[in-house]
């Protein structure tokens, strides 16, 4: 499969998203998804942590008061006369809730070619809006309109749901394009893309799709100064438990080939040890070293290109 570029604009994931009510897996997603790509594979890669943010407000009824709490208090403390009290005495005499969303991102993968960056992630976040608290608490009135918003000792009471979760399109990006920007923006080799280019020239990257092991989450934000900032984040998506491997005392030839060739297995492809071992995840630094060890001396076990590969960490270290 030649790298190919992917068409798919944001729109019709939104429109995809807006007209499916999740259920318990999100398996009708996925299918949708992939009826607008049918010429790529995709599938649900990942599942984030659940976040949480503000919600809206509504009544002890149910009523919608406003879909955004904080616009909301904004906007009726310009109408109270921006008398603090004054808004704290109607809102607690027409007893209004505040809800919060509370939520999960879903990361989809397109393989779009055959190296480790030819992939396209689409983040999609599944969310359902719950109540949360009473948005003042008559007995610990707020001091000032931040605390209003987001007090630090909310008034907490029974979450209710408020209609059904929903899905809502967040972004997509092409890896590839995307670690283009990176190298423009950072002076040096990134080392999310040294990773991608080890990846590429081991028996890992012969073997085995990166985006089967390994996502590429990007972050982009505004500085201090109102720079913006790009970033990227190597992502472990390994779905099944696999050993540790930190002692290597006394470990070296045949039984250390033997201990990474078991971790290897277990990964699903070769040379894993080495990647995980960059990431800080499972595999001590001390393993790279003990076989650099080996090689260096009698023994010959590793494959020439990931010979290459590690001689190159040992001479300049990275992780990521």
């Amino acid at each position: 499969m030649t790298e190919a570029r992917l068409v798919l604009a944001g729109q019709d994931i939104t429109d995809c998203c807006k007209k499916i009510i999740p259920d318990r897996n999100d398996d009708i997603l996925l299918g949708k998804l992939q009826s607008l790509i049918p010429d790529y594979p995709i599938r649900l890669a990942m599942a984030g942590d659940e976040w949480y943010r503000l919600g809206g407000v509504v009544d002890l009824h149910g009523t919608r008061i406003s879909n955004d709490l904080t616009e909301w208090v904004e906007r009726s403390y310009l109408e109270c006369g921006q008398n603090l009290q004054t808004l704290i005495d109607y809102t607690v005499e027409q007893q209004l809730i505040a809800t919060r969303q509370t939520g999960k991102t879903l990361y989809f993968v397109v393989q779009t070619g055959p190296c480790a960056e030819n992939f396209t992630l689409i983040e999609i976040d599944k969310t359902l809006e719950v109540s949360d608290r009473m948005l003042v608490d008559a007995a610990h009135p707020p001091e000032d309109l931040e605390e209003f918003i987001d007090p630090m000792q909310p008034f907490r009471i029974e979450s209710v749901c408020f209609g059904h979760s929903r899905y809502t399109y967040r972004r997509k990006t092409d890896v590839k394009l995307f670690m283009e920007v990176i190298g423009e923006r950072h002076p040096s080799r990134h080392p999310v893309q040294r990773f991608i280019d080890d990846w590429n020239r081991s028996s890992a990257g012969q073997k085995a799709k990166m985006s089967g092991d390994w996502i590429i989450r990007p972050y982009r934000h505004t500085g201090r100064f109102g720079e913006q900032i790009v970033n990227a984040e190597i992502v472990n998506i390994h779905q099944n438990r696999l050993p540790h491997l930190e002692d290597f005392a006394g470990k070296k030839g045949q039984a250390l080939c033997s201990v990474l060739g078991r971790f290897d297995r277990q990964a699903g492809y070769p040379f894993a040890w080495f990647f995980y071992m960059l990431k800080g995840r499972l595999v001590s630094t001390h393993s790279a070293e003990s076989v650099y060890r080996d090689i260096s001396g009698d023994f010959a076990y590793l494959p020439e290109k990931d010979e290459a590969v590690l001689r190159d960490w040992i001479a300049n270290p990275y992780n990521v």
